[in-house]
């Protein structure tokens, strides 16, 4: 899925929980909190991966911050695509980002 899909019926909660899956670190919350719901892991694994390579990157002088800026700019993304109840994958981490949700599941038995 590399473009965007509109899920029908996305509730208000849904995308307030899609909308905190980009908040850092919140996203690990996100993603334990509603590991079954469809949008809300969806965007909680993005997020968890955003939010991962961004402490990752904030070691890296200057190239790694501008690293940073760049997923500070897809996490904004994210977070309109979440208002709006559309599942669009972020540039490069989309695939990765579900492998990694379904890893931090798995491994912390959330």
């Amino acid at each position: 899925m590399s473009k965007k899909e509109v899920s029908k019926g996305v509730s208000q909660e849904e995308k307030m929980w899609g909308v905190i899956s980009y908040l850092w670190v919140l996203s690990l919350v996100a993603l334990a909190a509603r590991r079954d719901n469809e949008f809300v892991r969806f965007h909680a694994s993005q997020g968890a991966l955003v939010f991962i390579l961004s402490l990752i990157f904030m070691f890296i002088p200057i190239v790694g911050w501008i690293l940073n800026i760049i997923l500070g700019i897809m996490a904004i993304i994210g977070i309109i695509n979440a208002v709006q109840g559309e599942k669009w994958e972020l540039p490069l981490l989309g695939a990765p980002a579900k492998k990694f949700g379904d890893w931090i599941v798995k491994s912390f038995k959330l």
